[in-house]
C-alpha cells in the first residue's frame, strides 16, 4: 500500500475532476480569471502529480476581458472516450458552456464548441453510456422561477458530438438530498451494476458544503437519493476543524477496480484561509449499491492508503530562470495572454514586463506573472532590474488574492525623483502604504517570507540585506475577509499606475519554495 498525503494538490486548485485511462489518472481544476486556463495533471499513483499542460492556452479559447477575479472558468470536467479526451466547462464571463477535445491530454486542445442558450447554468459534465451515447449533465436556475438564492436543479440532455449541439428533451433529474436545498451543483453521472449514479455538491461552496448521491435504473430518472446522504461533509465538525468546505467530488476507478474520490476542501489557519480551495483524495467502497467514502472514518484524512505502486516525477522547480521562449508551466497571468505584456526575447535570460496603464486594482490585464501560494509558510524572491522614469511607476513582487485585496512590494520613484522601495497593501480596492525607504538605484533582490498569517519583507542590494517590514498582517487577503473563490498567487508585476509609459522592468529570476 502507498501512503498519499492530503491535499494531493496544495494551493489554489479548486473544483477537481478526474478520469482514469488504463493505469493513468488525469485531473483538471478551475482557474477563474487566470490565464492559461485549466491546468492538466497526470499521475500513475494518485500521490505524485505532474502538470503536463493547460486546456485553454490560447486567447481565442478563453475570452476573459473585464471578468471579475472569481468569474471566468468554473468547474471543468475531464472525460475520456474512444481515443479522445473531452473537457467541458463554463466561462461565466463570456460564452457560457462549451467543450474542447484532444487526443493527447497535454494538448493541443481544440477550439471551443459553444453550446449557447440551449445549455443554461454552470458546472457541466459529460457522461458516455455503454452504447456510446453522450449526455450533458449540468445545473441551472429553477425554470419555474427562482424562489430563493440557490434554487437550482440538476438536468440532463443528449449531446450530439458530431453536430456539437444538444438534442432531444431537457429533463430535470434531481433537486438534491435536502429539503429546500441550496446550490445543487457540480453534477457527475456514472454507471455501475445496472444503475446510473448521480453525484453532486450541495449546500454552497462554504461551511455547509457536502457531497450527495442518487441513483436510477434509467438515465432520465426517476432518481432516488441515498438514505445515508450526505456521503461526505465536514459541516458537522465545527468551524475550527482543520479541514473545511468539503465538497464538489468526482469519482474514478483504477485498472484493478478500486474506487477513489477527489474533491475540494480548505485549510484555514486560525480561521483564515490563504490558499483558497485545494484538491483532496479519499478511498471509496460500494456497500448495498451505494458509495461509502473513507469507510469507518467518514471524513477526510491527512493520509490515504492506496493499493498502487509509487511512480515519481522529477522534483518541481523552486527557482525559475528565463532562458526559454515560453514561461514555465507553473506561471499564470490575469485575464490575458502573457505575450501581450511581457517578453522573453528582448533581453536574453530575463523576463521583461511592460509598464502598462493597468494596475492590480483593476479588473483588467495588469502586467503580472505569478505562481500559486502552496504552503502555509513560504518565501518568494526575484532579481529586479528597474529604474522608474516617472513618479509612481512601479515594479516588484505582489501577493494577489484579487484586484481588491493584494500586497505589493515594489520599487518606485518618489516625488523627489529618488529611487524608493515601498510596501502597499490593498484592502477593499484602496491601497495603504505600510512602509517606504529611499535606496540607491540599481539591481536588487526583493524577498517575501511568509509564516502563516504574517510576512516579513526584505530588500537586498550589493550583498547587503535590509528588513523593510516585519509581521505584515496578511489576513485581509484571506477568503474570510476578501471573499471570492480563489486562493492567493505570488509573482512579479509592473505598472505605470494609470499613465502611459514606454518603461519596462526586467526580472533575472524568480523563486518560490515552502519553508
Amino acid at each position: 500500500m502507498l501512503t498519499v498525503n492530503n491535499p494531493i494538490l496544495n494551493g489554489f486548485y479548486p473544483d477537481p475532476s478526474i478520469c482514469a485511462v488504463g493505469k493513468d489518472f488525469y485531473l483538471v481544476t478551475s482557474t477563474f480569471a487566470y490565464f492559461p486556463g485549466i491546468p492538466v495533471f497526470h499521475s500513475r499513483d494518485l500521490k505524485n502529480w505532474k502538470q503536463i499542460g493547460h486546456v485553454l492556452d490560447r486567447t481565442s479559447q478563453l475570452p476573459l476581458a473585464g471578468c471579475g477575479h472569481s468569474q471566468g472558468i468554473y468547474a471543468p470536467t475531464i472525460r475520456y472516450y474512444d481515443g479522445t479526451f473531452y473537457v467541458i466547462t463554463t466561462n461565466v464571463s463570456g460564452g457560457g458552456n462549451f467543450y474542447v477535445t484532444a487526443e493527447d491530454p497535454a494538448g493541443p486542445w481544440s477550439d471551443p464548441v459553444w453550446l449557447g442558450d440551449d445549455a443554461p447554468g454552470i458546472d457541466p459534465s459529460l457522461f458516455f453510456d455503454e452504447d456510446g451515447a453522450c449526455y450533458y449533465v449540468g445545473t441551472r436556475p429553477n425554470p419555474d422561477g427562482v424562489r430563493y438564492n440557490g434554487d437550482w436543479e440538476i438536468w440532463v440532455q443528449r449531446l450530439d458530438l458530431e453536430q456539437g449541439c444538444l438534442t432531444g428533451e431537457s429533463v430535470k433529474i434531481w433537486k438534491g438530498a435536502m429539503n429546500g436545498v441550496i446550490w445543487p451543483e457540480g453534477p457527475h453521472l456514472y454507471r455501475k451494476d445496472g444503475y446510473y449514479y448521480l453525484m453532486i455538491a450541495e449546500g454552497g461552496t462554504g461551511p455547509d458544503h457536502s457531497v450527495t448521491v442518487a441513483r436510477s435504473r434509467e438515465i432520465f430518472g426517476p432518481y432516488e437519493g441515498n438514505p445515508d446522504n450526505p456521503i461526505l461533509t465536514h459541516r458537522h465538525l465545527g468551524k475550527n476543524y482543520p479541514v473545511t468546505y468539503v465538497g464538489h467530488g468526482d469519482l474514478a476507478e483504477d485498472a484493478a477496480g478500486n474506487w477513489y474520490m477527489v474533491m475540494l476542501a480548505s485549510r484555514p489557519q486560525q480561521g483564515y484561509t490563504m490558499m483558497g480551495r485545494e484538491t483532496f483524495l479519499a478511498r471509496v467502497v460500494w456497500e448495498d449499491g451505494w458509495p461509502v467514502v473513507n469507510p469507518g472514518i467518514g471524513k477526510l484524512e491527512e493520509q490515504v492508503a492506496v493499493p498502487l505502486e509509487e511512480s515519481r516525477f522529477e522534483p518541481a522547480d523552486t527557482v525559475f530562470h528565463f532562458w526559454r521562449d515560453k514561461l514555465p508551466m507553473e506561471f499564470v497571468t490575469l485575464r490575458n495572454s502573457a505575450e501581450e505584456m511581457c517578453s522573453l526575447a528582448e533581453r536574453q535570460g530575463w523576463l521583461r514586463l511592460r509598464l502598462r496603464r493597468e494596475t492590480l486594482r483593476d479588473a483588467a490585464d495588469p502586467s503580472y506573472v505569478g505562481v500559486r501560494q502552496r504552503h502555509f509558510c513560504w518565501q518568494a524572491a526575484a532579481l529586479l532590474d528597474f529604474t522608474a522614469q516617472q513618479e509612481e511607476e512601479a515594479a516588484g513582487l505582489a501577493l494577489v488574492q484579487s484586484d481588491r485585496y493584494n500586497l505589493k512590494f515594489e520599487k518606485v520613484r518618489n516625488e523627489r525623483g529618488t529611487a524608493c522601495i515601498r510596501i502597499r497593501r490593498c484592502e477593499n480596492g484602496v491601497d495603504q502604504k505600510i512602509a517606504a525607504a529611499e535606496v540607491p538605484d540599481g539591481v536588487c533582490v526583493l524577498r517575501i517570507v511568509c509564516r502563516g498569517l504574517e510576512a516579513d519583507l526584505y530588500f537586498e542590494q550589493n550583498g547587503v540585506k535590509h528588513c523593510m517590514a516585519q509581521g505584515v498582517d496578511l489576513r485581509p487577503l484571506s477568503t474570510e475577509i476578501a471573499g471570492g473563490f480563489t486562493g492567493c498567487t505570488v509573482g512579479m508585476y509592473a505598472s505605470a499606475e494609470g499613465a502611459d509609459s514606454s518603461s519596462f522592468a526586467d526580472f533575472g529570476w524568480f523563486s518560490y519554495e515552502g519553508l
